[in-house]
């Protein structure tokens, strides 16, 4: 069990409906939205289940310490080394799954409602639980590590350990910057009183905000939706909210910014880490040369892509700019009203079919069997995921429909998460967890599929119209919105190393990478120097965003591949899928003829993006 499996897996709470008179209108719109069941992991926070698991996971975790530490080395090198390690590594991995469950369920309660007590109180229990439960295992990466390459080689030519390869050899990546066993013991256990305590006073800050818009007090995401509103001063009055909410605020996210990027600074000393993302680099399998050449790319590609296209939208509103406020405006020929959850639920479930009733069927679970959870709810984290849980259960889906063509999107994108986590589930809780560098790519995928097929259907000019911008407008939050966060991200955490930074400076750095990446179409008024605040990913997994614009570029190659492949792509597509973490991802490409470390395969991707907008220039 490691300390990521430990405490950042999500779980199930009763909710409370939506009762104001708007949530009840939204209702009626989008029709019955499902909350999810999480009674396949327990029944309740209460559920004397759980306590038995707790009492289970600390038995295990102390017999495990007690039967392996110190003694590895020497079980490895006798003649039945490699089934004793089998055995070993097998124990060890049915203590994932279970703190999988129990971290999982803890999470999903937490995400449904930060702000309950009861609830937070719970999550922070188990979590501290599965911490100190999980020192006892600390050992035993660190112990396998130092065993001799060739020792260790000669135990995995045993069928039972060799099964284990991959996740073995995975391990050994970390070898160069391990730590030793006390030092590592003291960072795990001071995660809870460090970075895992600054992430929940994140989340719980957030959650608990609200913004004055009009005469009403919204949470955070309604108040988000509402840029993307029809009328163009409820856009204006919620980034004023935004705004302002954000600014009394910016204390403490600035407190949480500066501590996580010195706590994640010291750490990566310590370890010898040389960038400031090579720990998540080393993390995602993926080589600093290749996220530098998408990053690259992208940059270049800034004026051909989001430069050209905002400039084309300022047009459509007969604007030479945009105020910042109306860059995801609905466009002015979009078709108007709102998707019920039905319509929604058979588009993406059709366009799954179309390629695979393989697909379909796996999606199509989540359903039935109630593993999506999609009403906006007070207390209710912002918003889209989809938690993998562990493979002895399932993924969970947690949305914010209203009723968007956007939201019909997101579930294409969250269910193509889900299928990627069902298939993957085969390999057990070690090996089932997917790289960064293909985490995405199923997500987009399903969205692809879902918008090919739409704009199939359409015969209307303007709504086909509208259909195209609405996919560029995506694949432009995707690919150049991440790599610039990616790029803020890089200038706050380099410059952090010399100092604090202030809410103000860390303003001028997002304001600077906004610029850079919006163009001169984008009219950046007062308050949006704020706006890094609320984007999650840069507390819970700094850097992770370019997995965003990896996905979205792989996918646009992948799918080029689909509409020119002979039979047999989507077989290729799920076995792909299903080797979860077994195998890099340049194996995993080869079968497609793909090979992300060519630079041509970036602008490959971009020119997808580019055509779109060539075709947007000409209909308009």
């Amino acid at each position: 069990m490691s300390a990521k499996s430990a405490t950042s897996r999500a779980g199930k709470i009763s909710r409370k409906p939506a009762t104001s008179s708007k949530a009840a209108a939204a209702k009626s719109k989008t029709g019955k939205l499902p909350e999810w069941n999480l009674a396949d992991l327990y029944a309740g926070i209460d559920a004397p289940e759980i306590t038995r698991d707790l009492q289970k996971m600390d038995a295990d975790c102390a017999a495990f310490e007690t039967d392996y530490k110190g003694k590895l080395a020497d079980g490895v090198a006798r003649d039945d080394g490699g089934r004793s390690l089998a055995e070993a590594v097998r124990r060890y991995e049915a203590i994932d799954d279970l703190a999988g469950r129990l971290g999982s369920y803890a999470g999903l309660v937490h995400a449904g409602d930060s702000v309950d007590p009861a609830i937070s109180k719970f999550y922070g229990d188990v979590s501290e639980r599965l911490t100190a439960a999980s020192l006892h295992l600390l050992f035993f990466a660190l112990e396998l590590n130092r065993i001799d390459d060739a020792v260790i080689e000669r135990a995995m030519q045993t069928p039972e350990l060799g099964y284990y390869r991959p996740w073995i050899e995975d391990l050994r990546k970390d070898k160069p910057y391990q730590l030793e066993d006390r030092v590592e013991q003291l960072f795990h256990e001071k995660s809870q009183s460090g970075y895992a305590a600054w992430n929940r006073l994140f989340d719980q800050t957030i959650s608990g905000l609200r913004f004055k818009v009009g005469a009403k007090e919204l949470a955070i995401e309604p108040t988000l939706n509402l840029l993307q509103d029809r009328a163009p001063d409820k856009r204006k009055a919620a980034a004023q909210a935004l705004a302002k909410t954000f600014k009394d605020n910016e204390r403490t996210f600035a407190l949480i910014t500066n501590t996580l990027a010195k706590d994640k600074e010291i750490s990566d000393r310590w370890r010898g880490f040389q960038d400031v993302a090579d720990s998540r680099h080393l993390n995602n399998r993926v080589e600093r040369e290749v996220v530098d050449a998408l990053v690259g790319s992208v940059r270049a590609a800034y004026p051909r892509l989001s430069h050209r296209y905002y400039n084309l939208k300022a047009g459509w509103f007969k604007k030479k700019k945009l105020a910042h406020w109306d860059r995801n405006a609905p466009l002015p020929f979009a078709a108007t009203g709102t998707i019920a959850w039905p319509e929604a639920q058979k588009m993406v479930l059709t366009a799954y079919r179309g390629f695979s009733a393989e697909m379909a069927a796996i999606a199509e679970r989540f359903f039935t069997d109630r593993w999506i959870d999609a009403p906006v709810r007070p207390g209710k984290a912002p918003g889209a995921f989809s938690h993998p849980t562990t493979p002895s259960a399932h993924p969970y889906v947690l949305m914010n429909y209203q009723g968007k063509p956007r939201d019909v999107m997101t579930l294409a994108h969250e269910l193509g998460h889900g299928v990627h986590q069902v298939l993957a589930a085969r390999q057990g809780a070690l090996m089932a967890p997917t790289p960064l560098t293909l985490a995405e790519t199923a997500s987009v995928f399903g969205e692809m599929l879902t918008f090919k097929r739409l704009l199939s259907q359409t015969r209307n000019a303007r709504q086909r119209q509208a259909l195209l911008a609405g996919k560029v407008e995506d694949m432009i939050n995707t690919v150049v919105r991440q790599i610039a966060f990616y790029s803020f991200e890089r200038a706050v955490h380099t410059e952090r190393k010399d100092g604090e930074l202030t809410a103000e400076r860390i303003g001028q750095i997002w304001l600077s990478v906004q610029n850079e990446s919006l163009g001169p179409a984008i009219d950046i008024r007062p308050g949006y120097e704020n706006f890094w605040m609320y984007i999650p990913h840069f507390i819970h997994s700094p850097f992770y965003v370019y997995a965003y614009a990896f996905g979205d570029c792989l996918v646009n190659s992948l799918y080029a591949v689909y509409e020119n492949a002979s039979e047999g792509f989507a077989e290729r597509y799920l076995a792909m899928l299903a080797a979860g973490g077994t195998k890099h991802y340049s194996e995993l490409l080869k079968p497609f003829g793909l090979d992300a470390k060519d630079p041509k395969f970036w602008d490959g991707g971009l020119s997808v993006i580019s055509g779109m907008i060539d075709e947007l220039e000409a209909i308009d």
